[in-house]
């Protein structure tokens, strides 16, 4: 039994009284029914696809635990001549970084036992699995030689804990002391989603297939790892590192290396002005691609697929002339092309590049990964015949999976939501093209409707910002979107200057400017909702998270045309931000022109703490306790200003979320209630038309 329908089991009786105040009737007397937040626990999504042959993919199926408040993954597989659907591996669950080897044989995979992940494999002609680790640690870029005799992976290496102190007396027997002192000297202490970090690195291993103990062949104060890729002979790994011990201060840096895997013999491979990564062999071993940014210390840069002559050491530039952010990138059989994935308005699209560096664009947009927000994302898998399996993207439901040919019309391989949202009456969204009002540059918008939606109403509306700021809202399934819209309100969200998706130069017009007219482009897209004649003025709401909520904020100290505003998981203070995020060595080379004490002032008059004395809007802040990348510290200024100034403020803290709220579905749930419930304390009754 699959966990949404155990989900959906034990819910029932919550779902009877919620529906009961959700339905609507139509004249002709048929019953819909409005989205609402138990739906969140019964969506399900593909991931990871991979061909296991020409004919059968296997992917991994994300569904949604209700009693664990987690998602849970199972490898399931598709005929695609027969077009049967099945489990794959079926006594099995929570399955990850399932990885084919070579010769089609065996499958790759870890799995949780006693509460560590271990690698395991599968093997197809007997449909046994074995366990092959015992660490403690997580295996992860799981990637196989090329006779399929060993698996290389990257494991994190613990070191002794320094300490400063060492002369402290012993406890006398059943004291009960305070805890010892934790000593702290390294750059990087603490990562948003990891908390505050051991001493250690990543490092490389190998084992054999048929057993024994994993092999460490790297080493260093600096991490070895990142994707990995066996020479054609097998001799050698190739592999990203920054191979300095000041690495944490340079937080681009990065070469392609190699190691030899009997002795550990390390050669390095590249030598370019700007970070190398992701290196990945041709079939015939003839190339070596790998990723590559010009570093500028721009906030906005977009990487290159280069490739390497692994005989003469020539390089080539393939994707130079695309002025786009590549995603991931996968040789096709024949050696001769890659396929990869790009960020193009708002989508998340396929290409193929030659060896000439002649781009050719695939009729394929990939998506439906993010669940809680449209934002873009996508997963694909080549076939050794060329054909192409990807996750699909649409406006009104979670990726499925869904194959291409280069003859022939698309075919969608799953329909896992359909009986999930097949009998829901889901916002409809269209696009909203605005021209923005600073220098008529296009910014691409969408609106989501609400259900049953009345052109002759008139509705309150949401404007959504995204983070980032440099990321890409679509025209995706959103589960926060479509809440939103099932509770009655318009939603509007949008790609302004200095998203992703359009560019390096759309990108870097907030280049060290930001917030600037990125505002009055929202302003824009505001303005040309209500153009639409639909929208009740005296209800408009404003709400974002990270990068969405620092125009958030910045928005009220530079309007009060909104009638309450949620500010989630906030920058208010560049000059304690910069000084408390997690990435701290990141954002002060990149986002900012100097070192924070040497442009106070200019941070400063970027800081939407600096506006709070205009603020009248009645603001709610929302933010993870745990979240080190946007310290709750900041949402508590912000607040504890409000509260100083009299401004109508309150504060929700979410125990043990990290800046990615939404990654469990009840938080995802708190978040949406909690935005719904403040804008709703304040809403005004809408006047007819």
């Amino acid at each position: 039994m699959f966990t949404r329908k155990k989900s959906t089991v034990r819910v029932a009786a919550l779902l009877v009284s919620a529906l009961a105040l959700s339905l609507f009737a139509h004249a002709d007397d048929t019953v819909e029914t409005p989205l609402n937040y138990n739906d969140t626990f019964n969506v399900e999504f593909v991931s990871n696809p991979l061909f296991i042959n020409n004919d059968t993919v296997v992917y991994a199926r994300q569904s949604m635990d209700v009693m664990t408040d987690a998602r849970q993954t199972r490898l399931w597989q598709v005929d695609i001549k027969k077009g049967t659907h099945r489990p794959f591996i079926a006594d099995d669950d929570n399955l990850s970084q399932a990885t084919l080897s070579p010769n089609g044989n065996m499958l790759a995979y870890t799995k949780s036992v006693k509460g560590k992940a271990q690698l395991h494999v599968y093997y197809m002609d007997t449909r046994q699995s074995v366990r092959l680790t015992n660490t403690q640690e997580t295996p992860r870029n799981i990637t196989w030689s090329h006779d399929g005799k060993s698996l290389a992976f990257v494991l994190f290496t613990p070191e002794k804990q320094p300490a400063l102190f060492s002369g402290m007396p012993s406890k006398p027997k059943g004291a009960k002391w305070a805890p010892q002192a934790t000593f702290i000297e390294n750059t990087t202490y603490r990562s948003d989603g990891r908390g505050y970090l051991r001493t250690g690195y990543d490092q490389i291993y190998v084992l054999p297939v048929d057993g024994g103990t994993p092999r460490q062949l790297t080493s260093g104060h600096f991490p070895n790892g990142g994707m990995l890729s066996f020479s054609r002979d097998n001799d050698w790994l190739y592999f990203a590192s920054p191979q300095r011990d000041d690495y944490e201060l340079h937080p681009l840096a990065s070469d392609i290396y190699k190691v030899q895997v009997n002795t550990g013999e390390l050669e390095q491979v590249t030598d370019l002005a700007g970070p190398e990564s992701r290196p990945t062999l041709s079939p015939d071993g003839k190339w070596l691609a790998f990723s590559q940014l010009n570093d500028r210390k721009l906030s906005y840069q977009v990487s290159d697929i280069v490739v390497m002559d692994t005989a003469s050491g020539d390089i080539k530039r393939l994707t130079g002339s695309l002025d786009r952010a590549i995603g991931k990138f996968v040789w096709r059989n024949d050696s001769r092309a890659l396929v990869f994935s790009y960020l193009d308005e708002g989508n998340n699209r396929l290409a193929a590049v030659n060896l000439n560096g002649d781009v050719k664009p695939l009729d394929i947009t990939i998506g439906g990964q993010s669940l809680g927000r449209p934002y873009t994302s996508g997963d694909f898998a080549v076939s050794p015949r060329g054909d192409i399996v990807y996750t699909q993207a649409t406006k009104t439901r979670p990726g499925d999976l869904a194959l291409y040919r280069k003859k022939g019309d698309d075919t969608q391989l799953t329909s896992l939501n359909d009986d999930a949202l097949g009998h829901k009456t889901l916002a409809q969204v269209s696009y909203l093209p605005v021209t923005s009002s600073v220098d008529e540059r296009r910014i691409d918008a969408w609106i989501a409707l609400p259900p049953h939606f009345d052109s002759q109403k008139q509705y309150p509306l949401i404007l959504e910002i995204h983070g980032g700021p440099h990321a890409a809202y679509g025209p995706h399934f959103s589960m926060e979107i479509q809440l939103m819209a099932a509770q009655g309100y318009v939603v509007v969200w949008s790609n302004p200057r200095g998203s992703s998706s359009y560019g390096e130069d759309f990108g870097n017009l907030i280049h060290h400017n930001y917030p600037s007219e990125d505002y009055n482009d929202l302003m824009d897209v505001v303005d040309a909702t209500i153009a639409k004649g639909y929208i009740d003025t005296n209800n408009l709401f404003i709400t974002g998270g990270s990068g969405g909520g620092v125009l958030t904020a910045w928005s009220i100290g530079k309007t009060d045309r909104f009638t309450a505003a949620v500010v989630a998981k906030p920058v208010i203070n560049w000059m304690s931000f910069a000084l408390t995020a997690d990435a701290y060595p990141f954002f002060s080379q990149y986002w900012m022109a100097d070192m924070p004490w040497n442009i106070a002032e200019k941070l400063w008059a970027r800081s939407p703490l600096s506006l709070v004395g205009n603020v009248d809007t009645p603001t709610l802040l929302l933010t993870g306790e745990a979240d080190y990348r946007t310290p709750i510290s900041e949402s508590e200024q912000y607040y504890q200003a409000l509260r100083l100034k009299g401004t109508d403020a309150a504060m929700v803290r979410l125990p043990g979320a990290s800046h990615g709220i939404a990654s469990r579905p009840s938080r995802l749930i708190q978040k949406v209630g909690n935005i719904l419930a403040w804008f709703e304390r304040y809403k005004k009754d809408t006047p007819k038309k």
